[in-house]
């Protein structure tokens, strides 16, 4: 049976984007929500993101400046979002 996962990312950016990654081995659906902050501009964090788009994980963001290959959602939209996964790991 087919998991809906969402992981949310602040802090540890980078081991979250690779964490996100590393779950879509077990062919669950997996989302990317970046929240309340531009997403670190590091080559691994680019390269992470082209995978990302390439395995078709959807990324969001509630923070608009610098995420623009985002898809911006308000935090109360991310909030409801939320209740459809059955998984949320925050990192």
């Amino acid at each position: 049976m087919v998991k809906k996962i969402a992981v949310l990312v602040r802090d540890r950016q980078g081991e979250a984007l690779r964490m996100a990654l590393g779950l879509t081995l077990v062919d669950d659906i997996i989302d990317v929500y970046v929240l309340d902050r531009k997403l670190a501009g590091t080559e691994q964090n680019q390269l992470n993101l082209e995978l990302m788009k390439e395995l078709e994980i959807k990324t969001y963001s509630n923070y608009k400046k610098g995420n623009e290959s985002m898809e911006y959602l308000s935090t109360g939209e991310i909030a409801h979002k939320l209740l459809e996964y059955d998984h949320v790991l925050p990192y």
